[in-house]
């Protein structure tokens, strides 16, 4: 496995515990970053995607495994409104920090034993089934970048459904309190 697999994974790693562990603004450069971070790190890293056959199709695999495991993280992030910021505010803690552990050791476990471990009967697989080494260390980009962006994602939707929730609830406590001030006179 390439070099590029452990540094993609350990940035990613990095990037998220960072800007997502604690209590967090939900702003628009934190949902833009990892768009930008992607789009300015797969041109470096993939080397010519497969476009037929088991290599494509592992390539394929690997971003919905990627897709599932952002929602799956993300579904450990509490995001609710602050009124006081006008903004959404998220929350990950403990749980969320162990699911990206998690994905990226199994990833870069993954990257060692391939090299040091099971190197002869991966390579046996990968002749049999037809998938270039390329095609493989793509799939584990597409994995680590389609979890990255899922996560995005689902965190958006959620800013903005807690942001309006928090809107429309500040507005009825407006009126009653416009309503108590007109009736006091």
């Amino acid at each position: 496995m390439d070099t590029s697999v452990w540094i993609l994974n350990l940035v990613i790693l990095a990037a998220v515990l960072f800007s997502d562990l604690g209590q967090r603004k939900v702003g628009p450069m934190r949902l833009l970053r990892p768009f930008i971070t992607a789009a300015a790190v797969v041109p470096f890293f993939i080397k010519g995607g497969a476009v037929s056959g088991n290599g494509l199709a592992l390539e394929i695999a690997g971003a919905a495994a990627g897709i599932a495991l952002g929602v799956l993280a993300a579904a450990l992030i509490r995001v609710r409104y602050d009124a006081q910021a006008g903004q959404a505010v998220s929350h990950a803690g403990l749980p969320y920090a162990l699911v990206w552990v998690a994905v990226v050791g199994a990833r870069l476990y993954f990257a060692y034993g391939a090299n040091h471990v099971f190197g002869a009967s991966l390579g046996r697989w990968m002749e049999t089934t037809q998938i270039t080494v390329g095609a493989l260390t793509d799939s584990l980009i597409f994995l680590s970048i389609a979890m990255l962006l899922a996560r995005t994602g689902i965190l958006a939707v959620k800013a903005r459904s807690a942001t309006g929730r928090g809107r429309q609830a500040a507005v009825p406590a407006a009126v009653t309190g416009a309503r108590r001030a007109v009736s006091a006179r």
